[in-house]
C-alpha cells in the first residue's frame, strides 16, 4: 500500500516497493480459488471482568505481571467483539484476453471442437474469495474494517466468534483512510469493542491484535507500540501506529487493543520481504478513524475540510530564514485561485503555526486538522509572516476531489504581462535571465509564471547543492516578488548588507511552487 499511488493495489497481491526492497502489503488474505472460507473458531467462554488498572508506568494488567494467566482474561473478554470477514467477487477475463488459445489453432482441423471447449472453459467468470477481519462497534450490528478488505466484493459475510455467519451490507467506504463500515442484522445485541484514545498511546506500551491471519480464524497476538506518527506513503493523512505484535495477511481490519481493552487502532498494513510478519505492522489510529466512521454511519460518505493551500516541510534551515527558532509548522508554497486561504488573505511564504488553537507540529499534521474541521466553520490560523506573528481567520470549505473540480474564472484574467527584458547575470552560482517568449518555449514554462529563469547552474555552487537547475523560475527572493534580474540582484545585495547567512528563494518548477533556502556565498 503506498500513499503516493492514486489507487490501491488489488487485494490478491502485495504492493512491492522494489525487486530487492521489502514489501508493504495489505494484510487482507485473498484466496485464488473458489471455495468455502476456513471454519470460524470455536465459541469463547463467558468473559470475566478486566482486572483493575495497575499503578505502573506501563499499562499491563496485574495478572500479566504475576505470570498466572498472562493475557488470557483480556483475550477472553475481547475475542467475541472481533469478527472474520469473508468476501467474494466474480472475476472476468478481459475482452483482449478471451479466446487467445483458440485463436492460435488453425481452423478446419479435427481438433476444432476440443480447443473450442478448452477456450470456453478458460474464459468463464471465476469466483474469488478473500478473508479479512473487523470489529463490532455497536450492538445493532455495525462493523468496522478496512476498505481494501471489501473493495470490489459482490458478497460480504461476517463470521462471529461463535461461528454464526451473517450477510453484511456495505454502509460506506473511505479510500483515503482505508476504512469501511458494514451492517449486519442480528436478532440479539452483539458484543461491542470500546473505542479508546489513541493520542494517549505511548511507545513501549503493550498492545494486543486480534484477527483472522491466513484464514485460520480468531487469533490473538501481543507486542508493544514500536513507534507513532508513521508515514508509509499510503495517503495524504498518514499517521500510523507501528507495532511488533504479529500482523499477517487476513489481519486487515482487525482491532489493535491496549491493555485496558480499548481499541486504539485498526490493523491495516505490514512491511515485510515475504508478505508475512517480521515485526513491523501498521494500524490506523482510532482517533483518526472516529470522525470517518461517524460520517459513514450517518451519511455513507466522508466530507472533509479544505483550505486550498499547497504546503511543504519547514526544515531547520528554512526556519532560520523564516525567523523561527526551529523547524515547525507548515509552509504555504502555493494556493488555489479563489480558495478559502487566498480569500482570507494568506500568502505564499506564510508558516502556519496553529490551526483553530491547536499547534501544527509539522506539515503532515495540518492536512489532518483541516480534513477533520467542520465545513463552514471559521477558524483562526496563527501564522509567521516575514518574522512577524499574526492571526488570520479562514472559513473552511468542503474538499472536492480533483475529478470533480470545475475550472472557474475568466481566462483573460489569467493573462500576465510579460516581464521586461533585462541583463543576464550570475549569482549564487546561477545564470539568470529575463523570461522571454523564446525561454518559455525552450524550458516549457507556464504562460502565467513571472520572475527570472535559471539558464545554467554550477553544480558545486550554493544553488547547485540545493538542486536548483536550468528551467527553474525564481519568483520570489526573501519573500518579495521579482519580475526582473535587476529586482533579484538588488534584493540579494540587501540581504548581504543585512548579514543574513541564508536567503529564501521561491522557485517554480513545472508549475509547482516550492521554497528553497540557499546559503549566501561570501562577497
Amino acid at each position: 500500500m503506498s500513499k503516493a499511488l492514486s489507487s490501491r493495489p488489488a487485494r490478491s497481491r502485495p504492493f512491492r516497493l522494489g525487486m530487492i526492497l521489502p514489501v508493504l502489503a495489505m494484510a487482507a488474505l485473498p484466496w485464488a480459488f473458489a471455495g468455502a472460507a476456513p471454519a470460524a473458531p470455536a465459541p469463547a467462554a463467558t468473559s470475566p471482568k478486566l482486572p483493575a488498572s495497575p499503578q505502573l508506568p506501563v499499562t499491563v494488567p496485574a495478572n500479566v505481571l504475576a505470570g498466572s494467566t498472562g493475557f488470557a482474561d483480556l483475550a477472553e473478554r475481547l475475542l467475541p467483539t472481533v469478527v472474520n470477514i469473508s468476501t467474494s467477487q466474480t472475476l472476468k477475463r478481459r475482452p483482449d484476453q478471451q479466446g487467445q488459445q483458440g485463436q492460435q489453432v488453425p481452423q478446419g482441423t479435427p481438433f476444432d471442437e476440443f480447443f473450442k471447449n478448452f477456450s470456453d472453459r478458460d474464459n468463464r467468470p471465476r469466483r474469488v474469495q478473500s478473508l479479512g477481519s473487523g470489529f463490532i462497534i455497536d450492538p445493532a450490528g455495525y462493523v468496522v474494517t478496512n476498505n481494501h478488505v471489501i473493495e470490489g466484493a459482490d458478497e460480504i459475510t461476517v463470521i462471529l466468534d461463535d461461528g454464526i455467519e451473517m450477510k453484511a451490507t456495505l454502509v460506506g467506504t473511505d479510500e483515503k483512510t482505508d476504512l469501511a463500515l458494514l451492517k449486519v442484522a442480528s436478532k440479539n445485541p452483539l458484543p461491542t469493542a470500546r473505542m479508546g484514545d489513541s493520542d494517549k498511546a505511548r511507545v513501549g506500551e503493550w498492545v494486543m491484535a486480534i484477527g483472522d491471519p491466513f484464514g485460520l480464524g480468531g487469533t490473538v497476538t501481543t507486542g508493544i507500540i514500536s513507534a507513532r506518527n508513521r508515514d508509509i506513503n499510503a495517503g495524504a493523512y498518514d499517521d500510523f501506529i507501528q507495532t511488533d505484535a504479529p500482523i499477517n495477511r487476513g489481519n486487515s481490519g482487525g482491532p489493535l487493543f491496549n491493555m485496558y481493552g480499548d481499541v486504539i487502532g485498526v490493523n491495516s498494513a505490514i512491511y515485510s520481504p515475504t508478505g508475512g510478519s517480521v515485526g513491523i505492522g501498521f494500524a490506523i489510529p482510532i482517533n483518526a478513524a472516529k470522525n470517518v466512521i461517524a460520517q459513514l454511519r450517518t451519511a455513507g460518505v466522508v466530507r472533509r475540510g479544505w483550505l486550498g493551500v499547497r504546503i511543504q516541510e519547514v526544515t531547520d534551515e528554512l526556519a532560520e530564514s523564516l525567523g523561527l527558532d526551529r523547524g515547525r509548522g507548515a509552509l504555504i508554497s502555493g494556493m488555489d485561485q479563489n480558495g478559502p486561504a487566498q480569500k482570507a488573505g494568506l500568502q505564499n511564504g506564510d508558516v502556519v503555526l496553529t490551526f483553530d488553537g491547536r499547534p501544527v507540529s509539522d506539515n503532515r499534521a495540518l492536512p489532518r486538522m483541516v480534513a477533520d474541521a467542520p465545513i463552514g466553520k471559521t477558524v483562526n490560523l496563527e501564522i509567521m509572516r516575514r518574522g512577524q506573528k499574526r492571526t488570520v481567520p479562514v472559513t473552511v470549505q468542503r474538499l472536492v476531489d480533483d475529478d470533480q473540480k470545475v475550472a472557474s474564472g475568466d481566462p483573460d484574467t489569467n493573462k500576465q504581462k510579460q516581464a521586461p527584458r533585462g541583463p543576464i547575470v550570475t549569482n549564487l552560482g546561477m545564470t539568470l535571465a529575463p523570461i522571454t517568449g523564446e525561454s518559455r518555449r525552450r524550458f516549457r514554462l507556464d504562460d502565467k509564471v513571472q520572475g527570472v529563469v535559471v539558464t545554467d547552474v554550477d553544480a558545486d555552487s550554493a544553488a547547485g547543492q540545493k538542486n536548483i537547475r536550468a528551467g527553474d523560475v525564481i519568483t520570489e527572493i526573501a519573500q518579495q516578488k521579482i519580475i526582473s534580474v535587476e529586482d533579484f540582484t538588488a534584493k540579494l545585495a540587501e540581504e548581504r548588507r543585512a548579514n543574513h547567512r541564508i536567503v529564501l528563494l521561491q522557485v517554480s518548477r513545472g508549475g509547482e511552487l516550492t521554497f528553497i533556502p540557499v546559503r549566501l556565498d561570501p562577497n
